[in-house]
């Protein structure tokens, strides 16, 4: 035998060295939520063996995306690959509230089932009795008594199956409506955790036993947060407090439990890519456009750990509760702002979003009122908020509160705001407005082939509050939009006029128990038998 053929049968005869695979436990510890999306962070301690090995990280939701998925490690290994794959055999872990609703089910339908076999020996009974009326033999001769008793009894006894019967189906008919609410609460959180899981496997090599830390990231689907606002106004010499919320949502199937929030203003659904413009080409037959072209691209974040700033007053009376705001740090990264959130938070998968506080802001404002007579004659009372710029605020809905009492809901878009935030803090009855038209100023007269009408109009304020006000008082005279349609502000008692839009604003202030009244007016010429229906 050469030597060749020895050492092949040496090689056939040596046993074959599979790469071990060892199945891991994982726990969030960080989530950073998105406008849009979620990054996840999880944290897998484990032991391993030496040589390759094959840490399997299981009980993942399906919908992570598996381009984000980044590994970090700590220990004596080497990372040698990641994979992603779904496990269409596992779901998802189910939450205690599930498995309590599911026990539920259970102790109903047990509950149920008794009452159904009461009823029905109930109905046996009945008909055993039913089937058995004939009393005593044919030849045999009953007394009177032994009739009415057997009559006396017939009668108890069926009337008493008809009274418990009644009671069962009363019994079933509310264990039949309370299970069918329970199995609709489950129904509706089925839609979350009855889903295939995924797995994430990291490959790594060690040459002796090691201790394994492993950081992995990455970002899912059916997550985000919304902006929502409070505005509070506690009279009208203190500032405006900015109560500034979060709904965050998620539906991915993992339960967020105690983990560190952070939230981030960037959206990676939006792309980080410049789209390129080309050439826009033009042709007799039929012009083609190539408009505005860009790549999707991939989010990496990396997350600041800045040290958390806390504002604590001191004051003789009891200080008010803490909220989440009073725990969160604002970063200001290059392109975004993120949230974070100190303590521990808990964001359950769920149709319904959870309400984070994520900061308390005093606004430094000023109070006015504000009134347009022509459209409606109450006065209402304005706070003008400036400084808003620095607080990173999103389009959203704010809730406005004055002196304690909800006022209205309102919409803060700051990419329609100028230098200053005006809200509507509501009506006060006490600024008495009256606009009326001067019929001695108002005329109508011949002008060659035009003619000439002249209108005037007076609006009093009346201040019946024990302290001057600032009111601005706005009105307008007509726009034309025909060539043949003359208008003419002939007097404007100083008001402030924007003839593209023919606005007229005054800004004025009223002491207690004074009365203000302006007046304008203005002509508009047009030729004869024409009719304007605005006027």
């Amino acid at each position: 035998m050469n030597k060749a053929m020895i050492c092949f049968l040496l090689l056939l005869s040596s046993p074959v060295i599979a790469q071990k695979q060892k199945t891991v436990d994982s726990k969030i510890n960080h989530v950073t939520v998105f406008l849009s999306r979620a990054q996840i962070e999880r944290e897998v301690r484990t032991q391993v063996e030496a040589g390759k090995t094959d840490l399997i990280i299981t009980g993942l939701t399906s919908q992570l995306d598996q381009q984000s998925i980044q590994v970090a490690g700590k220990g004596n290994f080497i990372i040698l690959g990641i994979t992603h794959q779904q496990n269409y055999l596992s779901e998802l872990n189910t939450p205690r509230s599930l498995r309590i609703l599911k026990d539920s089910v259970e102790f109903f339908q047990k509950q149920l089932l008794i009452e159904q076999s009461q009823k029905e020996i109930l109905n046996k009974e009945e008909q055993m009795l039913l089937s058995n009326q004939k009393i005593g033999g044919t030849n045999q001769n009953l007394t009177v008594a032994e009739l009415k008793g057997m009559a006396d009894f017939y009668r108890t006894r069926l009337g008493e199956i008809v009274i418990a019967r009644m009671k069962h189906d009363d019994k079933i008919k509310k264990i039949n409506e309370r299970l069918t609410k329970v199995q609709q609460q489950i129904q509706t959180q089925n839609e979350l955790y009855t889903r295939n899981t995924s797995e994430i496997v990291v490959s790594i090599s060690a040459d002796a036993p090691a201790t394994v830390q492993l950081d992995v990231n990455y970002i899912v689907a059916n997550a985000g947060w919304q902006p929502l606002y409070d505005l509070r106004a506690l009279n009208t010499k203190a500032p405006v407090q900015l109560n500034y919320k979060a709904n965050v949502y998620q539906s991915t199937g993992e339960e967020w439990k105690n983990v560190k929030l952070k939230l981030s203003t960037a959206n990676p659904n939006q792309g980080g890519l410049k789209p390129e413009l080309y050439a826009w080409y033009l042709d007799f037959d039929q012009p083609i456009y190539r408009g505005l072209q860009g790549k999707a691209s991939g989010v990496r974040i990396k997350s600041a750990a800045p040290a958390m700033a806390m504002d604590k007053e001191e004051d003789a009376m009891e200080p008010p509760a803490e909220t989440t705001a009073d725990f969160v740090s604002t970063v200001q990264t290059s392109l975004n702002t993120v949230f974070d959130i100190a303590l521990p938070y808990t964001v359950s998968s769920s149709n319904k979003p959870t309400l984070v506080d994520i900061r308390k802001q005093e606004l430094k404002s000023d109070y006015l009122y504000s009134v347009a007579p022509k459209l409606d004659a109450d006065a209402f009372l304005m706070a003008r908020i400036v400084g808003w710029e620095e607080l990173s605020l999103l389009p959203g809905e704010a809730n406005v509160f004055f002196e304690g009492t909800f006022v209205t809901k309102t919409f803060i878009d700051p990419n329609n705001i100028k230098d200053t935030l005006s809200i509507s803090l509501g009506r006060d009855k006490r600024i008495v407005v009256k606009r009326e038209k001067l019929k001695d100023f108002s005329s109508r007269k011949a002008i060659g082939s035009k003619q000439s009408d002249s209108y005037a109009y007076a609006i009093s304020v009346r201040n019946a509050k024990t302290e001057a006000i600032k009111i601005i008082v706005e009105d307008q005279v007509p726009v034309s939009q025909n060539t043949q349609i003359e208008v003419t502000a002939t007097e404007l008692n100083n008001a402030n006029y924007t003839q593209e839009t023919g606005k007229l604003i005054w800004e004025m202030t009223v002491q207690p128990n004074e009365t203000r009244k302006v007046v304008y007016k203005f002509d508009v010429k047009y030729p004869k038998g024409k009719i304007i229906p605005a006027l």
